[in-house]
């Protein structure tokens, strides 16, 4: 935290030095608006830090190794370096576009990050902290390689669902080895995977149980991730499986024939690797960050999904291996458009590219700050608030208090502002929210810090209204009062957007180029008296809806053809369904057999309940599961249910009744926890239909 000293009435605050980082984008897609959450985030605090006077460096890579990126390759007909090389090239270009202040860009696939996970893995090692054992696991004998456990697919051994994941079933959610599937298959090629050995490296993340206790609890992260992660270590930690077999996209584990290591090792190496590839550029010493007891300050700005690396994995490592643990993790959540998911096929899942063509990045980066705080929620991007906020808050409050005034000074006084305030106390009163402004920066609360912007900039505009210097203007004998009001509307707007520089940058640049002078922190205070301006330009463009419309329109066209692909296999699907509904040998050939026979009392064992679907949506990392939020009458549930792949539009879900199983146990998934089951006809798949009650019942109702 910044260390205050003050001298008569000026503060002057001790400089920090701090390494910043951003999660590392997967170099196997698309930056998107959800990942411009994150960056814009950090570049806001960062460029605050700057402003603040301290020593802040902000580096960032991508995440460049692993099966996914192999296979896509191969899919290419490229090489992995190849695909990972255009990525990062449109990665960079991205992240320009929204004026993300990267010091340095790199990536994993690099010789430092190579030399710094090989350093820690020898060192761990030697620590004792490397296990190794044989595992048994399946292997694909037409691509020759080992098969992750979302590389397989099969047949559920628990509730015979087809089409599941070798580590869970996304219908029953029940969990399982891979080995346990029924008619395994490879996702990859299709064939019949056979079991085979293979000796695995382990990190012994039990070993490092007190060390993380005490530092979770430190201050090191935000009170929700502190809960989850004591959580999880009271549900006790396992040893992480660090090693991949050949073929793999990585770095290779010293003295370990076709072994690689998992990508989630070297992926957070890479600020590390980052940060050493900027120093030997600048001659920064990597040490003075890097090492344990460093005075430095180092930060992690991720996403919600990668908290468990980044809180127990990443601190263990760097503890066990002799470095310094990070000053603190931030993590943000989401970002839903107009309260649901990303979506392609609404044409909401924008890519940074699609919207640059379109719209000022800069309207962006106010309306995430305006809604961003130091808790982890999901931020909504509602379109028509939008277009709305933007108008208002910065074209008609704050550029406009610069419009209205700088024409008088420009053509009445050849530029030229007073030598005097003409409000003293107006002006002592914006100046001081300054460190109330400073404090919203510094504890990422930027949404508290815009309201107080945008109510000090309410109240320089009813100075001007009040003032009315037009009216002045026709006024003989004036020339003086109508200098110094307009030259007091133009130090007010220079206060003002000085304090909004963290978060529009370029809009910054072309007030200072308009103003004059550099808009800082530490000048806040000292009025531009007997100061040339130079003539007023449009500082800002007003947004329109129809450049919304033509960001949807476009996003819907590049996942069109996708789209038609799927949707084209559904209907095929759907007519094959159809065909064999009249077909009275296909008909017996699709039924499920009748169970074994039960009796009443083993029936009335089950509550069947009929809920209100509330909310649906898809599951983020998930080919199959829609999140379900269902009213039960006199309480509400989330269920879980693998049938993403017959309804592509669950939000057209809400507002029907299902029929659930209320009284089954709750079971705890990677994605949450799943309180119920719904009930659905159908063999799998595309092939699924969910059952519904007729008009007149009610949530809570019990079916009999």
């Amino acid at each position: 935290m910044p260390i205050f000293s003050y001298h008569g009435e000026k503060m002057s605050i001790q400089q920090r030095k701090m390494l910043v980082t951003c999660a590392l984008p997967y170099a196997n897609g698309a930056i998107h608006l959800g990942h411009m959450l994150e960056h814009i985030q950090a570049d806001i605090w960062v460029r605050f830090q700057r402003m603040r006077g301290h020593q802040v460096y902000f580096v960032c890579a991508d995440d460049a190794h692993g099966t996914p990126i192999m296979l896509n390759a191969d899919k290419l007909g490229i090489t992995p370096e190849a695909l990972i090389e255009k990525a990062k090239a449109d990665h960079i270009a991205d992240f320009a576009g929204f004026n993300i202040s990267f010091d340095h860009y790199h990536s994993t696939h690099s010789v430092e990050n190579k030399r710094f996970t090989t350093e820690i893995y020898q060192t761990l090692k030697a620590n004792g902290f490397i296990k190794s054992r044989v595992i048994s696991q399946l292997f694909d004998p037409e691509k020759l390689m080992f098969l992750p456990d979302r590389f397989v697919k099969g047949i559920c051994p628990k509730c015979q669902a087809a089409d599941q994941y070798g580590d869970n079933c996304e219908v029953c959610a029940s969990t399982y080895s891979p080995m346990d599937l029924i008619n395994p298959r490879s996702a990859i090629s299709g064939a019949t995977p056979i079991v085979k050995e293979s000796e695995h490296f382990f990190f012994d993340l039990p070993n490092f149980e007190t060390m993380l206790r005490a530092w979770i609890r430190s201050g090191s992260l935000q009170t929700e991730i502190a809960n989850k992660m004591q959580e999880w270590l009271d549900n006790g930690l396992q040893q992480w499986d660090i090693s991949r077999d050949a073929p793999y996209f990585g770095f290779e584990i010293p003295d370990a024939e076709n072994k690689f290591f998992y990508v989630w090792l070297d992926a957070p190496i890479g600020y590390m690797a980052s940060f050493k590839h900027l120093c030997d550029k600048q001659n920064i010493c990597f040490d003075e960050f890097w090492v344990k007891n460093s005075d430095a300050e180092l930060y992690h700005f991720i996403g919600k999904d990668i908290v468990y690396f980044h809180s127990l994995f990443w601190p263990a490592m760097l503890e066990g291996s002799g470095y310094r643990k990070p000053t603190n993790v931030f993590a943000h959540g989401y970002v839903t458009v107009d309260g649901q998911k990303m979506s392609k096929s609404r044409g909401t899942f924008i890519q940074a590219s699609t919207y640059l063509k379109h719209l000022d990045p800069e309207c962006l980066r106010y309306y995430y700050a305006a809604k961003l705080n130091d808790r982890i929620e999901d931020l909504d991007f509602n379109l028509d608030d939008f277009v709305l906020r933007v108008n208002s808050d910065i074209v008609n409050k704050l550029v406009n208090l610069a419009s209205r005034t700088a024409g008088f000074i420009t053509k009445r006084f050849n530029g030229l502002l007073a030598s005097e305030l003409e409000d003293s106390v107006l002006f002592a009163e914006i100046i001081a929210q300054s460190e109330t402004i400073a404090s919203y920066y510094e504890n990422r609360e930027f949404n508290k810090a815009i309201r107080e912007i945008m109510a000090l900039t309410d109240k320089a505009n009813k100075y001007i209204d009040e003032k009315a210097p037009w009216i002045i203007a026709k006024q003989e004998g004036k020339e003086s009062e109508l200098q110094a009001v307009c030259s007091m509307g133009l130090e007010l707007f220079r206060v003002l957007m000085s304090y909004l520089k963290p978060v529009m940058p370029d809009l910054a640049k072309r007030a200072e180029s308009f103003l004059q002078t550099e808009l800082r922190w530490d000048n806040l205070d000292t009025p531009l008296f007997n100061h040339t301006i130079a003539p007023f330009k449009s500082l800002f463009s007003r947004l329109e809806k129809k450049q919304i419309d033509a960001i949807i329109e476009e996003t819907k066209a590049i996942f069109a053809t996708n789209n038609e692909k799927t949707e084209k296999n559904m209907d095929k699907n759907n007519t094959e369904a159809a065909k064999k509904s009249v077909d009275s040998t296909a008909c017996k050939t699709t039924i499920e057999p009748i169970a074994p026979e039960i009796t009443i009392d083993e029936f009335a064992k089950l509550d069947l309940r009929v809920a209100k679907v509330l909310k649906c949506e898809a599951v983020a990392k998930s080919e199959k599961l829609l999140r379900f939020e269902l009213d039960l009458g006199d309480h509400t549930r989330q269920v879980f249910s693998g049938i993403k792949a017959a309804y592509n539009q669950p939000e057209e879900l809400e507002g029907r009744y299902v029929i659930m199983v209320a009284n089954l146990a709750a079971r705890k998934m990677s994605f949450g926890l799943s309180e119920g089951m719904i009930l659905s006809a159908g063999t799998g798949g595309a092939n699924l239909f969910l059952l519904s009650a007729d008009s007149g019942v009610t949530a809570g109702m019990q079916v009999k």
